[in-house]
């Protein structure tokens, strides 16, 4: 029975949220709220949310202080002289011009929002490639390739999600996927370089048409970039190295950063203001989350799941369970949300794979390397996906069309290296 109303509640989770007829952050707290009253625990639901909200906590600290510090960064203006230098040269070379593309929009990626990294990433290169002739369906699958991968990132939406599901921090989910990260976008420069020397063929590009491209005059570097450089630096190495907790690491660089960069009181408050919105928006759902979490773990709901998924795994999947997962989760990005994914159908396979004897971060991790990471530039799921080809203009399915194979060849070779590397 447990497992009836668990499947049944995650199916009109997902239903509610893929039609439309009510927010996430409301099926995140009601629908497992009505599910659990029908197993009977009754006022014992009230510990299980709290139990929830307490997992989640650490987590959505991190969150809250990561948009703020990397929204004040951008604010103020730490990647411009990175932008400068590297479009600085390119020239008129499209292999320089496809390969900058996807270092700068690794760069830019840092800040962990897909709509800012295109905002930026757009308006500094569509010039470029419109006075070039290049085909822009290239530029967009070049930025969507990068920042799909950098969407791994433990503040970006994806490992939030599974940190939060499986209460573990970014140590634990994260850190082992650094190396394969690497492998992936080592996987997009050669792709970058792939699409830049057939533009090259497609244009008749020689070297001796070297054209310098015209640029904005440089803003003079001020104490405060290399400030603000210098702690983004240590704040990334604190959280390799696993120096402070990550919350605590991103509380005390925030603090630092707005001190500095802000000294008078009335600046600090325009600044945290103007950033309250996306801080709100992201928090309160994964506190909700927390709650929906809470509530399918302490009435029994996800055990009962597991064991009902399990009866129908073949005994010989268990060596490719992770991959599977992994290879399945890219394509899932064009039909299901993060928040369905990796709150409703997520849990079901870990603990189905921790039935097979793996380990459940690792099926957390193989969901990484695809759903809402290579796959988010392409679904028509996100808001960032209509702001990638809606600046680029350049149509959606053209766009789908051109970069799901690469896409998806990013999520297989992150996968092959990941599953060799132990870490799925």
């Amino acid at each position: 029975m447990s497992a009836v109303l668990g499947f049944s509640a995650i199916a009109v989770f997902l239903y509610v949220i893929m039609a439309g007829r009510m927010s996430v952050l409301a099926a995140l707290v009601l629908i497992p709220v009505a599910f659990g009253i029908m197993t009977g625990a009754g006022w014992g639901l009230g510990p299980m949310m709290l139990d929830g909200l307490a997992k989640v906590a650490p987590v959505g600290i991190m969150i809250a202080f990561a948009l703020l510090y990397f929204g004040l960064m951008l604010d103020r203006g730490l990647f411009d002289p990175l932008i400068r230098w590297i479009l600085r040269i390119c020239k008129g070379d499209p292999v320089r011009i496809t390969v900058a593309t996807a270092v700068l929009t690794t760069l830019v990626a840092l800040d962990g929002d897909g709509s800012t990294t295109f905002l930026i990433t757009i308006a500094a290169l569509r010039p470029i490639y419109d006075r070039l002739g290049m085909n822009r369906l290239v530029m967009t699958a070049v930025i969507g390739l990068s920042a799909g991968i950098m969407n791994i990132l433990p503040w970006g939406g994806p490992t939030a999600r599974v940190m939060t599901v499986f209460s573990a921090d970014a140590t634990a989910v994260f850190n082992p996927l650094v190396p394969v990260m690497g492998v992936g976008l080592l996987w997009t420069v050669a792709v970058a370089i792939f699409f830049g020397i057939r533009e090259r063929k497609r244009l008749g590009w020689t070297p001796e048409q070297n054209i310098a491209v015209a640029q904005e005059p440089p803003k003079p570097t001020t104490w405060h970039f290399w400030f603000n450089l210098g702690l983004t630096l240590a704040l990334l190495a604190g959280l390799l190295a696993a120096a402070l907790p990550l919350p605590v690491l991103f509380v005390l660089a925030s603090a630092i950063a707005l001190v500095v960069n802000f000294p008078k009181l009335e600046d600090q408050t325009k600044q945290i203001v103007a950033h309250a919105d996306s801080v709100v928006a992201v928090t309160s759902l994964v506190f909700a989350a927390g709650i929906f979490t809470g509530v399918l773990t302490g009435t029994g709901m996800i055990d009962a799941m597991a064991k009902a998924a399990l009866s129908v795994i073949p005994a010989e999947a268990t060596g490719v369970f992770t991959i599977i997962v992994a290879l399945t989760s890219m394509p899932l990005s064009l039909a299901l949300t993060g928040d369905a994914y990796y709150f409703g159908v997520v849990p079901v396979l870990a603990q189905a794979g921790s039935a097979l004897g793996l380990d459940v971060l690792q099926v957390g991790r193989a969901a990484l390397l695809g759903h809402m990471t290579t796959g988010f530039p392409l679904s028509p799921l996100t808001a960032a996906t209509f702001i990638l080809v809606g600046r680029s203009g350049v149509n959606l399915g053209a766009h789908q069309k051109y970069m799901f194979p690469w896409a998806f060849g990013s999520t297989v070779v992150m996968a092959a290296a990941a599953y060799m590397m132990g870490v799925i």
